[in-house]
């Protein structure tokens, strides 16, 4: 195949992957978008030309779906797309490694493998960035994967490669024999059709245990680029303050302001002695029966010693630890807290083995020592409110198997909290907001979102969005959102990423068996 043909081809995959991804309409487009990656792999023998054409394919999906992340920092955008491109093109050099040794078959079976292992990694380490986990492509077709509730995203991106493997392998037969092979392309209509119909045959009938009482989120729409300069924190209380109180009734139980809402910093143990802060604690005191959970900037001291590993040192010799907090507030109740666990790479947290990087992170918006963190989920229960709350921060909520783990511990509520003005009016906030759906699917819990300049919603244990605000508006939400009934949990809060698991399992088999081959050749030669 000629160069030109080989470039078009890889062209043709990027622009099809982006086509697909949320909020475009095409998502259909997804079922066949490696079908041309996988025809650059049968028709090149060097796999210094295949990763070349892949990774343009892959630098075209980061770049047509992630370029409004240069909003909040431009060269960390750059840095960002062009390590995840490289990332990506690991399981994709596996695959190729492979495909000429062994059968189609499984060739298909170690791309499989290979890319969920590496999705599984991208999950939790050091530099994690699942935003183009290839299961998050369905979030605004919740219908078609309600079965999330048992396998988490993992179950779209095996069905996603799965279908374009079969349609490729039916495409190439033809090719080559000028027929199509019937047995395939029955099981490739079977694998494209049934989880769309399980899918829809497992939409859940919502039931109410009580509709009595009601939850007020609220959008106070603070340019987060002014936030800190422009708007004094006097202003932003007085608005979150005004607006809670247009919507409150006697129902109210709970009232929800978003990430970093309170932006002074303040020492935790000292919240309710802080001067700036007294009148959040004369509203929740006027509102008795509610409880407020809200974000803020906070901190504790440690004394001398350096406790944590992210713990800061003052002049004067002692450390402490800054946080992405949230904070339930309730009168009668002491406070508490959360600390952020899943930090934004480079934004809010360096990883250890990037320390020597720190400078230059710092210059471009990073951070050094970045944000200290709690090490588990943390449940707000009150014993005067029905809702046991998640508080579930920003960029947290794209983690399935970490949302999970709050309704593990008893969270009937997903309280989303963020601030996703600092992408401004791009997809960025479009695509966050979508993701939520799939965790109200994945653990049957009812989500509310409350974004500081959009969009704050409530969605469903179907994935349904019931109510949202507009994106760049200054809004509130009252919603009588049911309080749900005594209910096991799903078998994806039971077991978590089990199917990353045991595609993990597989593919190290795989590496294993093409280690011992390879030894079996040395020892040969």
């Amino acid at each position: 195949m000629k160069k030109s043909q080989l470039f078009f081809l890889s062209m043709a995959s990027g622009l099809l992957l982006v086509a697909s991804w949320p909020v475009s309409p095409f998502t259909f487009c997804i079922f066949f978008a490696f079908v041309p990656l996988l025809w650059i792999a049968a028709s090149t023998t060097k796999i210094r030309s295949f990763i070349g054409y892949a990774f343009l394919s892959l630098l075209i999906w980061n770049v047509g779906t992630t370029w409004w992340i240069w909003n909040s920092t431009d060269v960390g955008s750059i840095a960002a797309i062009i390590a995840n491109t490289i990332l990506m093109c690991i399981p994709l050099w596996g695959y190729f490694k492979l495909r000429k040794k062994i059968t189609p078959f499984y060739s298909g079976v170690a791309l499989i493998v290979y890319w969920m292992l590496f999705e599984w990694i991208h999950l939790n380490w050091q530099l994690s960035w699942p935003w183009l986990t290839l299961g998050n492509v369905f979030a605004t077709h919740p219908n078609w994967v309600q079965w999330y509730s048992v396998t988490g995203v993992s179950g779209g991106t095996l069905w996603i490669l799965l279908v374009n493997i079969l349609l490729f392998q039916l495409l190439q037969i033809h090719q080559t024999s000028q027929r199509i092979s019937k047995p395939l392309a029955g099981i490739f209509w079977v694998t494209l059709l049934l989880p769309l119909m399980i899918g829809y045959l497992s939409i859940p009938t919502i039931k109410a245990a009580n509709m009595s009482t009601n939850v007020v989120i609220v959008q106070p729409n603070i340019d987060p680029y002014q936030k800190f300069e422009s708007f004094s924190t006097q202003t932003q209380i007085e608005r979150l303050i005004h607006l809670s109180d247009s919507a409150i009734n006697p129902q109210t139980v709970l009232v929800i302001w978003p990430e970093t809402a309170l932006p002074e910093p303040v020492i935790q143990q000292e919240l309710n002695n802080s001067a700036i802060y007294q009148p959040v604690f004369q509203f929740v005191q006027q509102h008795p029966n509610l409880t407020l959970l809200t974000g803020l900037e906070s901190y504790v001291l440690y004394g001398n010693e350096k406790v944590t590993p992210t713990a800061h040192a003052m002049p004067n010799g002692q450390y402490y630890d800054a946080y992405n907090s949230a904070v339930a507030i309730n009168v009668g109740h002491p406070n508490q807290f959360y600390n952020k666990s899943k930090l934004v790479p480079g934004v809010e947290s360096l990883p250890t083995f990037l320390n020597f990087m720190g400078p230059v992170f710092e210059k471009f918006g990073g951070t050094t020592g970045g944000y200290g963190r709690d090490t588990a989920a943390v449940v707000f229960s009150e014993t005067n409110n029905p809702y046991k709350m998640a508080p579930i921060i920003c960029y947290e909520s794209i983690y399935g198997a970490y949302v999970a783990e709050y309704v593990k511990k008893g969270a009937n509520l997903l309280t989303i909290i963020t601030n996703d003005g600092w992408w401004g009016n791009t997809p960025g906030h479009l695509q966050h907001l979508a993701y939520a759906r799939l965790r109200a699917i994945e653990t049957r819990k009812f989500v509310a979102r409350s974004a500081n300049t959009g969009i704050s919603a409530v969605i469903d244990p179907s994935g349904k969005i019931l109510t949202r605000t507009d994106y760049n508006k200054a809004a509130v939400i009252k919603f009588n959102i049911p309080i749900p009934a005594a209910s096991g949990s799903t078998l994806y809060v039971k077991w978590g990423d089990w199917l990353y698991k045991l595609a993990a399992f597989a593919a190290l088999l795989v590496i294993l068996y093409q280690l011992f081959k390879w030894w079996q050749l040395k020892i040969k030669r």
